[in-house]
């Protein structure tokens, strides 16, 4: 990376600096507020390469959501809405890291990875798209994209490779010094992709990655936002309106505002309950106790999947324990064990639950109708 205090300009061809004097940050926003006697002073003082290069500065121009945290972090989550701005700066944090401080100067990362949910939306969306990488890229800094390798390689020799989230496996072996992770709470083997791309983060002294994604309920996302080393920064839809086509934020307002999916898809809060959910998460926290207290039944209660292959639901196995003391208005149950297990076959999931029976010494229960019952 460039020293953030030179601004010079070598040539309308030669596009200068990638970063910015922290005082202006996010400039455009403090110009345009300032009027229009200020914008006029601030462009008629640009010599005409630092005009050219302007557009491609992307911290004068970014809103604070866009532009990652001061600090010492692994992996950087940007949640919003839909339209707020969340590609752009996944891909200009890319172009962050791979360019120096001229075209042909080595960056900070040499070796990325562009992990999408398949290869096409890497390609057309993180790659290709309007706020992509290749669209925010300087003339004389454009990577060139090699389809038969499924990989972007930079004038200073940075390459970027593509990979999906279909198939995790492909992750086994190459290694980085960064990755750009796009809408990962939407992939069906998130858990599975985002641990392989782990291991592969070994190249560098400090490998990040970024991730920008809607935010959902789902575990492997709420896994990477409790962990120490995850920083976040979020923003609706309306962060980035002046960028939105006239009239969608009024149709979508009046449609989803006040729905979990708007809170969601607009305003790119991650909501805990599904709507009229029978526990919320609170009521479930609610709930716990440190010890159960002696019980007078325990069962394995098992709910079978209808197939048994690789693409299979969950078997859910579950083993309750039960004070049945009393008048019935004082029974209580306990939850002891949640002993699932996921794509298993018959014989696989009949082996657990029989293995949660002899554990905690219970009676076997299953719906009926059930397959295999």
């Amino acid at each position: 990376m460039t020293n953030a205090n030179d601004t010079s300009v070598a040539s309308p061809t030669d596009t200068p600096l990638i970063s910015t004097p922290p005082e202006m940050r996010s400039g455009a926003a403090w110009i345009v507020s300032e009027g229009q006697d200020v914008l006029d002073q601030f462009l008629d003082a640009l010599t005409e390469g630092q005009f050219l290069a302007l557009p491609y500065i992307f911290e004068f121009w970014a809103l604070a959501h866009q532009l990652p945290p001061e600090g010492d972090w692994r992996t950087w989550m940007i949640m919003g809405g839909r339209g707020a701005g969340k590609t752009r700066a996944g891909a200009e944090w890319v172009r962050a890291q791979v360019e120096g401080a001229r075209p042909l100067d080595v960056g900070r990362c040499k070796r990325l990875a562009l992990v999408g949910e398949t290869i096409d939306q890497v390609h057309e969306v993180m790659i290709f798209g309007e706020s992509g990488i290749v669209a925010c890229s300087p003339p004389d800094r454009r990577p060139e994209w090699q389809a038969t390798r499924k990989r972007l390689i930079w004038p200073n020799g940075a390459i970027a490779q593509a990979f999906s989230a279909h198939d995790p496996e492909g992750l086994r072996g190459p290694q980085f010094d960064g990755a750009w992770v796009d809408e990962l709470a939407k992939w069906k083997k998130a858990r599975e992709t985002w641990d392989m791309l782990q291991f592969g983060l070994r190249l560098g002294d400090d490998p990040r990655v970024c991730v920008t994604t809607t935010p959902r309920n789902v575990g492997a996302l709420k896994d990477i936002l409790a962990a120490s080393s995850t920083v976040v920064t979020s923003a609706p839809t309306e962060a980035n309106a002046a960028y939105l086509a006239e009239g969608f934020l009024e149709e979508v307002r009046a449609r989803y505002a006040g729905t979990r999916l708007g809170r969601q898809e607009l305003d790119g809060v991650l909501v805990d309950a599904a709507e009229d959910a029978l526990w919320t998460p609170a009521m479930l926290e609610a709930g716990r106790v440190e010890a159960a207290p002696d019980l007078d039944r325990i069962v394995v209660a098992v709910d079978p999947p209808v197939t048994g292959h690789a693409g299979s639901d969950e078997c859910g196995i579950v083993v309750v324990g039960a004070v049945t003391r009393g008048p019935v208005q004082d029974w209580r149950a306990y939850v002891l064990a949640d002993a699932s297990v996921r794509a298993a076959s018959p014989a696989s999931w009949a082996s657990a639950a029989i293995r949660a029976m002899e554990q905690w010494g219970g009676r076997m229960a299953g719906g009926r109708g059930q397959p295999g019952w």
